[in-house]
């Protein structure tokens, strides 16, 4: 990852609260090719020391490449957006602000048993804010036994962790309220997020 000394995140609490904010994923391997696929990744440990895992379809052209010990990269996406230079007060280049922490990581395929757990984590985590929630466990069990062999679990043992925001760092107050203030004025959730992140850097506030 690129990371200008200005923008970069080393800490370890910013990185595990930034994977669970933002939990799905760009899944990179390298097979014949480099592939890609976009897939949730939960986070299980403490900001020192922690595990990632999903699964990926068995349909998918990653799957022949999964073994023990392969290595991968998962890319976790934080807001980000265009920033016009005519929003500054003097003249300036236009840029893109965001954020993004990139985890370099060696896979161990999970056991039927383990990739079970892993499910019934998944749905949990994403039904629990849910008005009626369907947990893992509400489903028929038929339908279970026949997702299950379609589907492969892994592990994910981080090996290397780069974590970078890039949020305006550097500039004058003036042009920090412009800049936050035209990104809340697109009505966007990516802009308005990004304007959160931008006054948080520089705590500046709600």
């Amino acid at each position: 990852m690129f990371q200008p000394d200005k923008y970069k995140k080393k800490d370890r609490q910013y990185i595990f609260d930034f994977i669970k904010a933002h939990p799905f994923a760009t899944f990179v391997i390298k097979g014949k090719e480099l592939l890609a696929t976009h897939i949730p990744i939960l986070i299980k440990g403490d900001p020192h020391k922690f595990m990632l895992y999903g699964h990926i379809a068995q349909a998918n052209e990653q799957y022949p490449h999964l073994e023990d010990g392969l290595e991968g990269i998962l890319i976790f996406h934080g807001a980000q957006a265009y920033v016009s230079s005519s929003w500054y007060k003097e003249v300036n280049i236009s840029t893109w602000d965001y954020s993004a922490v990139h985890v370099n990581v060696k896979l161990k395929l999970q056991s039927r048993e383990e990739l079970v757990q892993s499910l019934k984590e998944l749905v949990w985590h994403f039904e629990k804010e849910q008005k009626d929630p369907i947990y893992y466990e509400d489903l028929p069990q038929e339908m279970i036994d026949d997702h299950l062999p379609l589907i492969t679990g892994f592990w994910c043992e981080p090996i290397k962790v780069q974590a970078i925001a890039k949020l305006h760092q550097g500039f004058e107050k003036d042009d920090i309220q412009s800049v936050t203030r035209h990104l809340e004025e697109r009505g966007d959730a990516l802009s308005s997020e990004l304007s959160k992140n931008i006054k948080k850097e520089h705590g500046t506030g709600n």
